[in-house]
């Protein structure tokens, strides 16, 4: 079932404003994923005229993706303003007044849960690790779905219940607050797809697992992504030492040749927007076979 927690997108917003500048240098994982979702995209045969990427971060899947489709128009949507700052190219006021360039890139606060555009105007949606920090899934393909062109690509990667198992477990026995998000099951995301008239949906899912020197290690990337517990209801103020040190010892005894392990379960999927054939249907004829207008 899709997890009911509640992110408090305020929160949300300033965490990811706050790690803007360390982003880069912490997103190995992000970038990686990137490229992998970039080489599915090797076998399938689509041109788009305009990309969405929904959550783009500091712009490094957008920057992949004008590479490789270089006719496109780029759409980059952050929820949060520094990200974009960093996504930005540097370029020079009189750069940018010369039509040189065929390609253009345009950079969008918003969030993706309320995407600021209008239907049917996008020819492809790309999503790295980005739906994760979504309320309502149900809603958010909705939105996707809305703003895609008939016969249109939604591609994403999102992470799975069991990204990061060991700091659950490890921090799970403490007190009675959740300490690490919970995530949506790849066959439940399949289903919000379908039930959102997408097509033929092509789900799968890897685990990858990171290695650390200690646990202040892999807390310190988390907080570098802007990775934090934003969860409504989580724990106010911070955890006593006991508490903390029981943690730590808990997670210490998950140690395997010097390292600590932090796994993450990502979920890859893609599925298609079908051509509605009632869409080129005249009002007149709609409303004699009981259509909707």
């Amino acid at each position: 079932m899709i997890s009911e927690q509640i992110l408090d997108k305020k929160l949300l917003r300033a965490s990811f404003e706050r790690a803007a500048g360390s982003y880069d240098q912490a997103a190995v994982l992000q970038r990686e994923i990137s490229h992998r979702m970039l080489a599915r995209l090797e076998y399938i045969k689509y041109q788009p005229d305009v990309i969405l990427d929904a959550g783009s971060g500091t712009g490094y899947g957008t920057q992949q993706l004008a590479k490789r489709y270089p006719k496109s128009r780029l759409i980059a949507v952050d929820i949060a303003w520094a990200m974009l700052t960093h996504a930005r190219p540097n370029t020079a006021w009189w750069q940018r007044l010369l039509p040189l360039q065929q390609q253009r890139s345009d950079y969008v606060c918003g969030d993706i849960e309320q995407l600021p555009f209008k239907n049917e105007s996008v020819g492809m949606i790309w999503s790295n690790l980005a739906l994760q920090w979504c309320n309502d899934l149900q809603h958010t393909f909705a939105e996707m779905h809305r703003i895609l062109r008939a016969d249109g690509l939604l591609m994403f990667s999102t992470f799975g219940p069991d990204t990061l198992k060991e700091l659950r477990q490890s921090f799970g026995h403490i007190d009675g607050y959740q300490h690490v998000n919970r995530f949506a099951d790849m066959h439940d995301i399949g289903d919000l797809l379908l039930n959102n008239r997408f097509s033929t949906p092509v789900m799968d899912m890897e685990y990858i697992t990171l290695t650390y020197d200690d646990v202040i290690s892999v807390m310190r990337d988390l907080k570098a992504i802007g990775a934090h517990n934003v969860i409504q209801g989580r724990r106010q103020g911070l955890m006593g030492k006991h508490q903390w040190r029981q943690a730590l010892d808990a997670y210490e005894t998950l140690r395997r040749d010097g390292k600590l392990p932090a796994t993450f379960e990502v979920v890859y999927g893609h599925a298609w927007k079908p051509f509605d054939p009632r869409s080129i249907l005249t009002p007149e004829t709609r409303r004699q076979l009981g259509l909707p207008p």
